[in-house]
């Protein structure tokens, strides 16, 4: 009964923590739409101002609003995130996919390349990428997502490996599907929740690259309002005094990326209970 008690409590929390992380995130996203673009006109009045009531984050050299600046920024990272972190998603169900279910050659021609990536260290491998594709989003998007596909193939591989051999598959098999038929129709709804799992786990490490790339002057013009950019842009006035403008901005860069982190981590104990501490 105390056990019984215990794991619902440990259920309940577990909840909570997803539903405060998951507000967070949807108020930054509501209030980078609701933020009038007009903030981020250049004001000579309004330049300098340190947080306020009027302006929570304060301004910057150019009288620009730091709090709307930070919120549009945040929205960007998170919108980037999303697509390079669907594109890494897909890369990796393929390539497990197919290194579990497509014989010896193909699973140790996919396990070099896996090796590969791995051993290049991934941010100068980024930097490669969006300089070769010719920056812009696109090109941040293709050199993050190529780059964070390696851990999540080796557990799709790990979990075909492990249910491919079970009976409804051997059924399949002896009806004479075939491998891209078994694949779609029982490997992937079987390994949909760890995609899933993995897909929210790889999302902070995708949005810190991303800012990385941008910080870094890869990819967008200077007038986007990109977090990295911002924090880029900052640098050179903290010595003036002027600390907000990175303070601030840096900080609720790592809420965001804390709350991802925690939104997959508490999916990933509900999902799989044997996995938790508690």
């Amino acid at each position: 009964m105390l056990s019984l008690q215990k794991g619902m409590n440990v259920r309940k929390n577990i909840i909570l923590l997803l539903a405060l992380s998951s507000g967070f995130l949807l108020t930054i996203l509501v209030l980078s739409f609701w933020l009038s673009n007009e903030n981020l006109r250049l004001s000579v009045a309004s330049k300098n101002l340190s947080p306020s009531l009027q302006h929570v984050f304060g301004t910057d050299w150019l009288g620009r609003d730091m709090f709307t600046r930070t919120m549009k920024g945040l929205r960007l990272s998170l919108t980037v995130g999303a697509f390079a972190s669907i594109l890494s998603v897909l890369i990796a169900t393929f390539m497990g996919i197919c290194a579990a279910t497509f014989g010896k050659v193909v699973d140790n021609v996919i396990s070099w390349l896996i090796d590969l990536f791995i051993g290049m260290p991934h941010l100068v491998f980024m930097v490669l990428i969006c300089f070769i594709v010719g920056g812009g989003i696109h090109g941040i998007i293709l050199g993050v997502s190529l780059t964070h596909w390696t851990g999540l193939a080796r557990v799709v591989r790990s979990e075909v490996l492990q249910i491919k051999g079970a009976e409804y598959i051997q059924i399949s098999k002896s009806y004479g599907k075939s491998a891209w038929y078994i694949a779609r129709k029982h490997i992937l709804p079987s390994i949909f929740p760890q995609i899933m799992i993995g897909f929210l786990l790889m999302f902070p490490h995708v949005i810190l690259h991303e800012a990385a790339l941008t910080f870094l002057g890869f990819g967008l013009s200077p007038q986007t309002p990109a977090i990295g950019i911002i924090l880029s842009e900052a640098m050179s006035h903290i010595s003036t005094g002027k600390w907000w403008l990175v303070v601030l901005p840096g900080l609720l860069l790592v809420i965001v990326v804390k709350s991802f982190d925690s939104i997959g981590e508490q999916l990933r104990i509900l999902m799989e209970p044997s996995s938790s501490n508690e």
